[in-house]
């Protein structure tokens, strides 16, 4: 079953229906990658795409990272994308455009229906849920608790913000991203995604403040759209040095005050008591955990 206490930091697009760039894609160094059989593919091709995942998915899983596929929202094509997903090994999937908890629940009844055709063990395949319409935004909290498969939760940006009619940049993504962190948190999910665009890559010193801004709201990894924003992600959405060993020094103090009976502490010159040590926790967690890729 995948382990929903996994974070992709770093989740790299990739068309499937691209040969060249899939078989480079393992070099890229991202924690995931999205192989994309929705905006990215054209429909005359989809179907062969869709055929292709049986070499992708194995082809960008090479050097140790997940491969998540990203399928199309007509039911039709959903229900074949997900089939051969599955059957390729595919780690995760992403559903764009989901509406509600019950269309969760209907395309994950079919990834379980694929797992065991596929033999994979039950809840095997994550599903990340992008919220992109008004519509689902008001039903974040439903959906991020639908099914056992969910693994996390994110904003579609330039979807949701065509849809209000609204401009993608982080003073308008602000208070929509942060109600969807809370729904996944909520529902025990994962939260992903950028407070801002993804469209503008070449500018990496705006895309780190965008990403450094999404992590101080709770965000624990993003998706890119091409190799360069990688290293960034992973550097941002990463405990720092600085954090870790703050947060050693934390717990240290704190475990030698309760052996002591005293409740609350100072490290550091800063007040210390039972929220503090939980995030303290939390992040060395998840230093062991990409320590260990």
């Amino acid at each position: 079953m995948t382990d929903r206490r996994k974070i992709w930091r770093s989740q790299l697009y990739v068309p499937a229906n691209n040969p060249r760039f899939i078989d480079k894609a393992h070099t890229r160094g991202a924690d995931a990658y999205i192989l994309d059989l929705e905006d990215s593919v054209p429909a005359s091709v989809k179907a062969a795409a869709r055929v292709a995942l049986g070499e992708a998915v194995p082809n960008v899983k090479q050097s140790g990272a997940d491969a998540l596929v990203r399928i199309n929202r007509p039911l039709r094509w959903a229900v074949d994308d997900i089939a051969a997903a599955v059957a390729a090994g595919a780690d995760g999937l992403l559903l764009p455009k989901c509406e509600s908890a019950d269309h969760v629940r209907l395309l994950a009844e079919t990834v379980a229906d694929c797992e065991h055709d596929s033999r994979r063990p039950p809840g095997d395949v994550g599903l990340i849920v992008l919220i992109e319409t008004a519509a689902a935004f008001f039903r974040a909290a439903e959906i991020a608790a639908a099914d056992a498969h969910m693994v996390g939760l994110a904003l579609g940006t330039e979807d949701i913000a065509a849809d209000v009619g609204m401009v993608p940049a982080p003073e308008t993504l602000l208070a929509p991203k942060q109600t969807v962190i809370f729904a996944a948190r909520a529902a025990g999910v994962t939260p992903y995604g950028l407070v801002g665009t993804v469209a503008d890559y070449k500018n990496l010193d705006k895309v780190r403040r965008i990403a450094e801004l999404s992590r101080s709201c709770g965000a624990r990894g993003a998706a890119c759209i091409h190799p360069t924003v990688v290293p960034v992600l992973n550097e941002v959405f990463s405990p720092s040095a600085e954090a870790i060993a703050e947060a050693e020094r934390i717990l240290a103090a704190y475990e030698e005050a309760t052996d002591a009976g005293i409740g609350a502490i100072t490290v550091d010159g800063k007040m210390i008591d039972v929220p503090v040590v939980e995030r303290a926790r939390k992040l060395l967690a998840e230093a062991r955990q990409f320590a260990e890729r």
